[in-house]
């Protein structure tokens, strides 16, 4: 095998890796991969880019990001091997758009503000992309994000030309309505009904975050984390009190749950 080790590596060394891997004599799982079959693993790796960023661990972003690049890489060096693009093309294509869609930096077009970015990017995005409509433009955002994030998307294109509520009042008043046409449809036992409403209860949950200025996926986020806090503080307690969960009442387990939930507000007071 013909690779010279050395003290520091770039990114030309790991294109050289990943494409020692892949060729005859190399690994035979990498050898084995293909777009879908690693199509979960560069999903896993941003995840945990993103943790990284949320616990400020730098010494683990520099880590995770490697992983992430990792993933382009080997996607590059697959579509190298049929002479579709390489690492370079890619790199390439994402440097004419980063210099396309910032005139106000590399040409004469002038934004001094954050906003008047953001409506250039938008009108010369639609430009490159040949987007003749708005519904276009909601169409090309991406089906494989998770939902809550591409409802947010989806919503802000959309008040981008006007339709959207005058304030949060609309939309929360939208998100009751919602709601009781799921309890209809849950009164009805329709499950199609119940599915539909459901979802609508929560895209309307959605409009209310944007309103209010908060990321519906952090926000759920948040919530997923102060259950599993909460619930370990219910268990904490039923534990010195002797109880097992799994034995008791829903109704006790209700109270657990108010308990852990004022040492909780009690603990947050005192800070």
């Amino acid at each position: 095998m013909d690779f010279i080790r050395k003290e520091h590596y770039n990114v030309y060394d790991l294109v050289e890796i990943v494409k020692i891997l892949r060729a005859p004599g190399g690994c035979p799982w990498d050898m084995e991969q293909d777009h879908h079959s690693i199509r979960r693993d560069f999903i896993e790796e941003t995840y945990e880019v993103v943790e990284a960023i949320d616990n400020d661990d730098t010494e683990l972003l520099k880590e995770e990001l490697g992983d992430v690049l990792l993933q382009v890489v080997f996607h590059a060096e697959i579509e190298t091997e049929k002479n579709s693009f390489n690492i370079d093309d890619v790199a390439d294509g994402v440097c004419k758009k980063m210099i396309i869609r910032h005139p106000h930096v590399f040409s004469n077009v002038t934004a001094d503000t954050t906003e008047q970015v953001l409506k250039n990017w938008d009108n010369i995005k639609m430009q490159t992309k040949s987007q003749k409509s708005q519904t276009e433009v909601l169409q090309s955002i991406s089906k494989a994000l998770p939902s809550l994030m591409r409802s947010q998307k989806i919503q802000q294109k959309a008040a981008k030309v006007g339709f959207d509520w005058e304030d949060v009042d609309g939309a929360i008043s939208k998100l009751k309505e919602e709601v009781a046409e799921l309890q209809e449809a849950v009164s009805q036992n329709d499950q199609q009904h119940k599915e539909e409403e459901l979802g609508d209860v929560l895209f309307s949950a959605v409009n209310v975050a944007r309103f209010i200025n908060t990321d519906a996926e952090k926000s759920l986020y948040n919530a997923c984390e102060k259950f599993i806090s909460r619930f370990s503080r219910m268990e904490k307690l039923a534990n010195e009190l002797n109880i097992k969960l799994e034995e008791t009442s829903l109704e006790d387990m209700n109270n657990l749950w108010e308990q852990a939930k004022a040492n909780e507000n009690h603990k947050t007071t005192e800070d």
